[in-house]
């Protein structure tokens, strides 16, 4: 009786497979070379080098929802996903604010 039931707990468990594995491990080396290539060789600098950063960081962020952490594969309602988004709107208002801090903290003399 004991193995039926952790046999039924595990098909309720998504786990991915190697080829998705494999496929997000390779595209996260991918987007891990596309920014290194692209600043050490000169190809980008300035906004458009931070654009490349930019826009490669929010790619990888997506393939490890994805490929790692299966995000698509939830049946449930999306808990996770919502306590994701509360997690990213914490970090960027702590980024943000940062940022906003050293930009405009000016020594007076």
């Amino acid at each position: 009786m004991a193995q039926h039931q952790t046999h039924s707990h595990d098909e309720h468990e998504s786990h991915g497979s190697l080829k998705s594995y494999v496929i997000g491990f390779v595209l996260s080396l991918i987007l891990t070379a596309i920014p290194l290539i692209f600043v050490l060789n000169d190809i980008v600098e300035g906004t458009a080098a931070n654009v490349v950063l930019l826009v490669t960081a929010v790619l990888q962020f997506v393939v490890q929802l994805f490929f790692f952490m299966h995000l698509k594969e939830e049946k449930k309602p999306r808990w996770n996903l919502m306590a994701l988004i509360l997690g990213l709107v914490i970090v960027l208002v702590i980024v943000i604010g940062s940022i906003w801090i050293m930009g405009n903290n000016e020594v007076y003399q």
